[in-house]
């Protein structure tokens, strides 16, 4: 019996110590994955552009909230037939500004949802490309980090390449 729990006791040591010997092989490190989506220069012109798309929507909606600002203005001076269809063309306005801009909204938000979601996946495959060639076996979020070596931490090499590769894309073009 004693023999026994020594062999299991030598089996289980010989496992622990072969996964820790193993696990001096593997190569760790992480990224900023906020810094890397924020200072990507891709990002940053794509938030011009939504910001641009934004003030044309606002412009938009000014207009036509102007429009019902001139209605309302107009209705004391009109006798109460004419009130009564210009009352109700100042709702069909109001209306039409409630679709607008939930129209707009839902898509601008759907078109900035495809585009954050393009840039991750390409934030993801340079990582990826990165740590395959520096022969890094695990990439992890800094969020799910408690502690990490700053010598650890690759976001500067990754951002740099992403920065070089999104200015030889903008050369093309």
């Amino acid at each position: 019996m004693k023999l026994m729990k020594v062999f299991g006791l030598a089996v289980v040591f010989m496992f622990v110590a072969s996964t820790f010997a193993r696990a001096e092989e593997l190569k760790f490190a992480y990224v900023d994955l906020a810094k890397l989506f924020d200072q990507y220069e891709r990002t940053k012109e794509y938030d011009k552009v939504l910001e641009g798309e934004n003030n044309k929507f606002q412009e938009e909606r000014n207009k036509k909230i102007e429009k019902i600002r001139d209605l309302q203005g107009k209705a004391a001076m009109l006798k109460d037939d004419a009130k009564v269809k210009n009352d109700k063309d100042i709702e069909a306005l109001k209306n039409e500004i409630l679709e607008f801009d939930r129209t707009k909204r839902t898509d601008l938000t759907k078109a900035r949802d495809e585009k954050v979601r393009e840039i991750l996946l390409e934030i993801e495959k340079t990582v990826s490309e990165y740590a395959k060639a520096q022969n890094i076996t695990f990439v992890l979020n800094d969020r799910v980090l408690i502690y990490g070596k700053d010598t650890l931490n690759i976001s500067e090499p990754i951002l740099k390449t992403l920065n070089d590769n999104y200015a030889k894309q903008a050369v093309k073009k």
